[in-house]
């Protein structure tokens, strides 16, 4: 059921433009974080549990980073899907695509680099440090699984849906949050942390033409963004919703495994 708490001047900013951009919203953050310590297992998941409240994200007054566009990869503006041919680095992506590659988004290497450092902070051992560092990372890994983090249309300003970002990514979490059952895989080693960037992006990639399409059909049944078009949306939506955000939570549990893995495993207390 869509909550009813929605107010007009939470639908009017859904169609305002230039608003920040966030991929996914603090509704959604909270979630993926929630059960990606749950798809952990030993004495890793028990690390997690322990401290879960002291990750910012997660802690009874959470603080939520601002997003801009750095943390977008609209790789369609660079090529056509299944991207075979992108550059696997930020300066061979440079290299070929010159100006072009600095208006898509960073994503990708903010991942790649917020890795290095969560490896780092195991291997150190401390422990605020590699809290911080998960939290980062985490909530780099479940943009990525956003697929209007993936696009050029990502606010729908090309097929006449404006202020699909907000609504999509922001609200529709939070009009669903009460159904919002995620359920992820266990975390799982991967072989190359590095390149696996890629295929998540590509696996919420293919969503794209289907959220646009089923947003437009929601929005058809309802005569503005109020609490109707939020439960047509859901009606259509919600299982696209769910699956990308379980699966945000097992890929930010496997990448928090992985990099402990990498350090030696190292005993966490």
């Amino acid at each position: 059921m869509i909550q009813r708490w929605l107010t007009v001047s939470t639908v009017l900013c859904c169609v305002l433009p230039g608003r920040a951009a966030h991929a996914w919203g603090p509704v959604a953050h909270v979630a993926v974080t929630s059960r990606a310590i749950d798809a952990l297992s030993g004495s890793l998941k028990d690390f997690y549990k322990n401290h879960r409240v002291e990750m910012p994200t997660l802690s009874p007054e959470p603080n939520f980073t601002e997003e801009g566009q750095e943390r977008r990869f609209a790789v369609d503006r660079l090529l056509p899907f299944p991207f075979t041919d992108l550059p696997r680095t930020e300066a061979a992506l440079k290299e070929r695509y010159g100006d072009e590659a600095g208006k898509v988004g960073r994503l990708p290497w903010l991942i790649q680099e917020s890795y290095g450092r969560l490896l780092t902070a195991y291997k150190s051992g401390e422990k605020d440090k590699i809290l911080a560092e998960s939290d980062v990372l985490g909530g780099l890994v479940a943009d990525m699984s956003d697929p209007l983090a993936c696009t050029d249309n990502a606010d729908g300003q090309k097929t006449e849906q404006h202020g699909l970002w907000v609504r999509f990514t922001i609200r529709f979490p939070e009009a669903y949050q009460r159904s919002l059952h995620l359920s992820p895989e266990p975390a799982r080693y991967l072989d190359d942390p590095k390149d696996y960037v890629f295929a998540m992006m590509r696996a919420a990639y293919i969503w794209v033409d289907n959220i646009l399409y089923q947003e437009d059909l929601a929005h058809r049944a309802s005569s503005g963004y109020g609490e109707i078009y939020y439960e047509a949306l859901a009606t259509r939506a919600s299982s696209i919703l769910k699956g990308q955000l379980s699966n945000a939570a097992t890929d930010v549990g496997s990448y928090w495994y992985t990099a402990w893995t990498a350090a030696g495993r190292p005993e966490l207390k």
